[in-house]
């Protein structure tokens, strides 16, 4: 569970700065250093005109060439990938246009960063308008295997690489490297071919040997690798099967989750002292293990190689959610990419048509080279509208440009030779550029939608065979670098942006830059510009809804915000900030001519904004949301209706440039646009970074910072230096500020503060409250505070009556401006309220208070009310007659409550020591003071009402006490002086008290009759006993009842109706508390009464069987009695039913539900208990008369041991055996007669809680012992088994000698009283005739 400290700082602080993250990615793109202080220039260009020299081009590094593709470009459906079995798992299903925006555009500014482009207009000069060199059919395009093939060859897409015993090694060139990153996802294509140990990846930090991540397994089980700890998932991969598998990790989260096909296989929390980034510069192979030498060279370390193929590898630098993951994302990593420019290798590669993945958006990279002819012409347009006009004129009409992006343009560039550093194939193709001027060159970065999707693969061999050819205008050549140019697939489409490429006049703009990215790499391997992409501001709207829904639903919030974003949420709008209200609906609504009554309508109030990225107007987004929400949602029996809707186009300002001064150090934050996630470098440890979020309030619709998230910082202070800060006037926030971060970060790192941190905390908390001006900003902070120290582990006793009396002076000096304030953090609450004196007429503050981890709920009422405010625990109200001791010359006075939830700061010894004689504290802990007065002896008295922490047994006493400050020399403690009892029942008590202070009703241990773990282990012993009775019980009714042999005498059709009461009681005790749970008046009065029927019939069927021992046994009467077993069956089932019937006649409200009273030792049990509440009948009906059947039992149980020790003295025989049957005898009669229940009556004083054990133990178990001693252990019962139980050498013939002799002797004595089963008795005597 989370602590009230992190569930405080999600709320307020660090968590706000995760909404970006949360809301998934198209809030990434918004994460910003902010609108830059350096001018970008912009605007269009004369193309015959000078200007001076921007960036040198970059060199693109020489690589490996693979044969090209040679396909043809062929738009294919977007849900088509081949053999549906073989299908690829990340291939998107439906529109492109329904790719959801944002995941992926941090990489896109990362590879080439590019200024910013303006819109420029159409091509209207006509001696810039540009032939059409090329046809714009893409059928028509030429197909060159040369330089154009080339270009796109080292894209692995729709590759797979063998790994099929052959040793390879597949790893990252040097110069690739992986970033420290705090998060990530990677995924992956596998299919194993044998079922041996295998290596999918395998990440190792630089000179480690552990794996740092890594994917692997034994056979076909999956092992992941993180940190050198392995986690396996419990899923069989099937051989000659694809599987997409892919693993996510955030350090902040501590979560490591596996997912296969799309689907959430494994998830678990990392602990949190492993590290909290992945190392950089590390070594990273496929399909097999490795280590490294001391030169950093990469060797391959056998023995679990993969037998098998790998396709489409690549990594992000975030952690994919598992929506996002089932999205099935084309798109190309942003750390590592399936492309050879990243990879080093000896392996096998081979096309395979079942790794086909249809995607439509894409992204360009190449440079851009222009030569001037020598017919010269003047152009209006920027170079952004002439490479747009170009790619339009030789794309096909399916390819569309949705962005160009320019950046690094030069006057006079050189193409430089790279044929030196390139294969024989590709520097034959440069041959034609390695050797020409170019009178200006430019990075150019594309963004294209290819509709409909098409393969990866053949979309990049098509867009770069496009490119390779020299295209001519009327003045000026263009041409693309066929080796720079770079197709990859990514995840949505940025903003409409302007260009920074101009030779014309630069004009400076408030601009935002995209998130920050590795240090000194871009993700192609490539340096990183100096040009910073520039982005706009978004558009933001305000909705409000008023909806009608109809159904049954029990989760409407839930169902109502997925429509909501489903209807919204796309690739260029999103939702934010969604609350959903319940209100009263009308009495009847109408929908589609049909009239809904109230009982199926719901009514809900909807507010939200939506933020578009630039890419429509507003009239459009207006038609868009008003198109998206006016039909409203249906869903079988679930309907929708938009009652009402208001859409609202809001303009927010940015967030203004801040700096804060923290524990942290000193931060600038510059300005954001709304919802932008900041981040900024931290002062330790360098490579950390600090977060700061833009929020854009939906009540205010104005955008703030939040509080930054400083977490993954480390604090340049401490709080012993503390001591060194003195507190003013004017910095009193800030300090308390400070002290909140401080004690953050301890609590963080450790359970508690010392005491000396403490007694530094308290005090300078003390210094800000007597010096500054507390306004509530500031004393929410000094609670939250005071709450943290609370729920932690610090020994807070010494210091407790400080920090009450600094919550007291703080809230008595707190400037604010309303009629009242609270404050609430977990746990506490602080309630100030201004009354005017001649208007009071009594005040009541009540709080609801659920979980130590939440915040209080608080109610104030401006009259007095004596019991409890509907919904709360706790309620004090302050009579009328307070105003005439209201400090006097003042109009207004400050009332002030406070409420703990927590006994921390009121540790009295009595309530804390081990010894039986104290008091234990029984509910929650309320104040009340006026400023500046001393409140006594009040006539009227102050009430108080508590609901219980747990309900009050019967016998239970509690006490009102208040917190008397002078207790114990000073430290203080609770005393009852003043406080007044007034009503007790089992779950609140209500207290009037004469004066003001902290009160709280006190539980008197020394009365408690066991603990609550004693509590516990009776109950469970009781319902486990009372289950292995009714089991056995069961066996022994189904034995006797179903062999007519067995029941043929008396005392066996007495055993018979016993097992029976018996059953009745168990099963009646064992469903009690399940029957009382549906608090049912009339249900509950049935089971107590039948309960105690069963009870008084198990009690009467002993003591008849105690009357038959004796005669049988002592009397010896041996005669012809009528109706015999028919006349003990009539007092057996017939007294109990006549003593139930009267309690209920006399008063049917005896029986009835709650905790069981420990008089009824029996019922051992923490849950309602449905039983006799009227101890007048309890003590009548069941103690006097259990009493008196168990004195009577034990009569006759001590005249029956004499009368066996005289048999046994006058046959003279003491042999071992004999006495074993004597013992067993015994044992069989205290069962019988149910002497074990006199257990109860001993159960007081130092041995209770024995006594209470073994009661439970013996007399819950009684129905098990039944079946012992007088089933199991009978001869003739075993007998009986055999002959219709068993089979084979085990079974008796019905025929032997002893059944017929047990038939004779039946029928002989089938009329006569016989001894008990359990005693061997030869007596006999005359027949007498009753």
């Amino acid at each position: 569970m989370a602590t009230a400290r992190e569930l405080r700082r999600g709320a307020g602080g660090g968590g706000e700065g995760r909404q970006g993250a949360v809301r998934g990615g198209a809030a990434d793109r918004n994460r910003r250093v902010g609108p830059l202080s350096r001018p970008h220039v912009a605007g269009g260009r004369h193309c015959t005109g000078g200007g001076s020299p921007g960036g040198a081009p970059r060199r693109a590094g020489g690589q490996r060439q693979l044969t090209g593709s040679g396909q043809a470009y062929a738009a294919t459906d977007a849900t088509h990938t081949g053999p549906s079995k073989h299908r690829h798992p990340f291939q998107p299903t439906g529109s492109p246009s329904n790719t959801r925006a944002g995941v992926l555009e941090v990489q896109a500014a990362r590879t080439h960063p590019a200024g910013v482009s303006a819109d420029g207009g159409g091509p209207g000069d006509p001696g810039c308008r540009l032939s059409n060199a090329l046809p714009r059919s893409g059928s028509d395009v030429p197909r060159t295997g040369g330089v154009a093939a080339s270009s796109a060859s080292t894209s692995l897409w729709g590759k797979k690489l063998l790994f099929w015993g052959r040793p390879c090694i597949w790893q990252l060139q040097p110069e690739v490297v992986v970033p420290a990153l705090q998060e990530l996802s990677a995924c992956m294509l596998l299919r194993h071919t044998h079922a041996l140990d295998w290596t999918g990846f395998d990440y190792k930090a630089p000179g480690k040997a552990h794996i740092e991540l890594g994917l692997g397994g034994t056979g076909t089980h999956l092992s992941v690798w993180l940190f050198g700890e392995m986690h396996s998932v419990k899923r069989d991969l099937k051989l000659l099967e694809w599987y997409t598998v892919c693993v996510t990790w955030s350090g902040r989260a501590h979560m490591l989750r596996i997912y296969i096909n799309g689907t959430s296989k494994y998830e678990t929390s990392v602990k949190p002292i492993l590290p909290q980034q992945l190392a950089s510069h590390g070594t990273l192979t496929l399909g097999v293990s490795h280590y490294t030498i001391n030169n950093g060279e990469v060797q391959p370390q056998t023995g679990k190689d993969l037998l098998g193929e790998i396709g489409l590898f690549r990594m992000w630098a975030r952690e994919w959610s598992a929506e996002e993951l089932k999205r099935q994302s084309c798109a190309e990593g942003d750390v590592l990419r399936w492309d050879l420019r990243q990879w080093k290798h000896n392996c096998r590669l081979e096309p395979d048509n079942n790794l086909h993945c249809a995607w439509s958006l894409y992204k360009i990279n190449m440079w851009t080279f222009v030569t001037h002819s020598k017919q010269s012409g003047n152009c209006s347009l920027s170079w952004e509208d002439l490479t747009r006009n170009w790619l339009q004129s030789i794309f096909p009409h399916n390819i569309s440009v949705h962005n160009v992006l320019l950046s690094s343009s030069s006057r006079s560039c050189h193409v430089v030779n790279k044929s030196a550093a390139l294969p024989p194939q590709l520097s034959q193709g440069s041959r034609a550029l390695s050797n020409s001027t170019c009178n200006e060159c430019f990075s150019c970065e594309v963004y294209v939608n290819v509709d409909p999707a098409a393969d990866v693969e053949v979309v990049q061999a098509h867009i770069a065979s496009l490119l390779s050819s020299t295209f001519s205008s009327h003045f000026l050549t263009m041409r693309a670098d066929p080796h720079s140019i770079s197709v990859v697939p990514v995840e949505l489409l940025p903003a409409l942006t302007a260009t920074t490429v101009s030779s014309g006049v630069s004009t400076p703009a408030p601009t935002q830059s995209l998130p920050a990215r590795p240090a000194n790499m871009s993700t192609t391997g490539d340096p990183l510009d100096l040009n910073e992409t520039v982005v706009g501001p978004d558009t933001f709207f305000r909705v409000d809804l008023s909806l009608g829904m109809y159904g049954s639903q029990t989760k409407s919030e839930e169902i109502i915000e997925k429509w909501v974003k489903e209807q919204l949420d796309n690739g260029t709008m999103i939702v934010l900030n969604l609350i959903i209200e319940k209100i009263v609906g009308r009495n009847m609504g109408q929908h589609n001519g049909l009239m809904m009554f109230h009982g199926q309508q719901k009514q809900y109030y909807c507010a939200f904004h939506v933020q578009e990225f630039n890419k429509n107007t507003v009239a459009d987004i207006f038609t868009h949301i008003n198109a998206a929400l006016k039909p409203g949602f249906r869903n079988g029996t679930i309907i929708i209706e938009t009652l009402n809707m208001s859409i609202k186009h809001i303009v927010p300002a940015n967030c203004l440039e801040e700096t804060t001064s923290t524990i942290y150090g000193v931060y600038i934050w510059p300005e954001a646009f709304p919802t932008a996630n900041q981040d900024i470098g931290c002062k330790k440890p360098k490579l950390e970074r600090a977060f700061r979020l833009c929020k854009l309030d939906i009540e205010t619709d104005t955008s703030s910072w939040v509080k930054p998230d400083m977490k993954n910082c480390k604090p340049l202070v401490t709080i012993s230096d503390l001591d060194n800060i003195t507190v003013s006037t004017g910095n009193g926030a800030e300090v308390v500020d400070m002290i909140q971060d401080l004690v953050d970060v301890q609590l963080g790192n450790s359970a508690e503060l010392s005491p000396s941190e403490l007694n530094t905390v308290v005090e300078k908390l003390c210094e800000v409250i007597d010096i500054s001006i507390i306004k509530p900003a500031v004393g929410a902070n000094i609670v939250n505070i005071i709450a943290d120290i609370l729920l932690s582990k610090t020994y807070i006793t010494p210091v407790a009556s400080i920090i009450l009396n600094l919550t007291e002076r703080m809230a008595n000096n707190m400037d604010f401006q309303e009629g009242s304030i609270c404050i609430t953090a977990p746990s506490m609450a602080v309630s100030m309220i201004n009354v005017d004196q001649n208007e009071f007429s009594g005040l009541t503050f009540g709080v609801s208070f659920t979980s130590s981890n939440v915040n209080p709920e608080v109610f104030v009422n401006n009259s007095f009310v004596s019991e409890l405010l509907p919904g709360t625990d706790t309620t004090i109200s302050l009579p009328s007659e307070l105003h005439n001791l209201f400090p006097p010359g003042e109009r207004t006075t400050r009332v002030q409550f406070q409420f703990f939830g927590t006994d921390e700061l009121f540790q009295d010894p009595r309530t804390t020591n081990a010894t039986p004689i104290g008091w234990k504290m029984h509910s929650f802990v309320v104040s009340a003071s006026i400023n500046n007065s001393h409140i006594s002896n009040l006539k009227d008295g102050v009430v108080v009402t508590f609901s219980h922490q747990t309900p009050k047994q019967p016998k239970d006493k509690v006490l009102c006490m208040f917190w008397d400050f002078q207790e114990n020399g000073g430290r203080g403690g609770w005393n009852s002086r003043g406080c007044e009892t007034q009503s007790v029942s089992a779950y609140r008590t209500s207290c009037l008290c004469d004066h003001l202070t902290h009160f709280a009703v006190l539980l008197d241990v020394s009365r408690t009759p066991i603990s609550e773990a004693d509590r516990q282990i009776l109950t469970v012993i009781s319902n486990l006993g009372c289950g292995i009775s009714s089991i056995f019980l069961g066996i022994t009714l189904l034995t006797y009842l179903s062999f007519e042999k067995l029941r043929r005498d008396y005392p066996s059709k007495i055993l018979i109706n016993l097992s029976a009461a018996l059953l009745g009681l168990s099963m009646l005790f064992l469903l009690d508390s399940w029957l009382s749970s549906f608090s049912n008046y009339s249900l509950c009065i049935a089971t107590a009464a039948t309960m105690h029927y069963f009870l008084l019939a198990s009690f009467t069927w002993m003591g008849l069987e105690a009357v038959h021992m004796y005669l049988a046994l002592v009397k010896v009467f041996n005669i012809y009695v009528p109706s015999y077993i028919l006349k003990f069956c009539a007092v057996g089932w017939g007294v109990p039913l006549v003593i139930v019937s009267l309690v209920l006649a006399i008063d049917k409200d005896a029986y009835g539900s709650s905790l069981p009273d420990e008089s009824a030792v029996m019922l051992q049990s923490s849950d309602q208990f449905c039983w006799l509440q009227n101890d007048v009948f309890f003590y009548v009906t069941v103690v006097a008369f259990v009493l008196l059947i168990l004195l009577c039992n034990t009569v006759v149980f001590i005249v029956v041991l004499i009368q066996i020790r005289k048999m046994r003295a006058n046959k003279h025989s003491t042999n071992r055996l004999n006495s074993l049957h004597d013992l067993r005898a015994v044992a069989g009669l205290t069962v019988l007669l149910g002497l074990t229940w006199s257990i109860g009556f001993f159960s007081f004083g130092a041995g209770k809680v024995v006594f209470m054990y073994l009661f439970s133990i013996f007399n819950t178990l009684q129905g098990f012992f039944v079946f012992l001693f007088h089933c199991l252990m009978k001869e003739n019962v075993r007998t009986q088994w055999r002959i219709h139980l068993c089979c084979g050498r085990l079974r008796l013939n019905n025929g032997s000698d002893w059944s017929r002799s047990m038939t004779a002797g039946g029928r002989c004595n089938n009329n006569r009283l016989v001894n008990s089963d359990s005693v061997a008795s030869e007596n006999t005597s005359t027949i007498r005739k009753v």
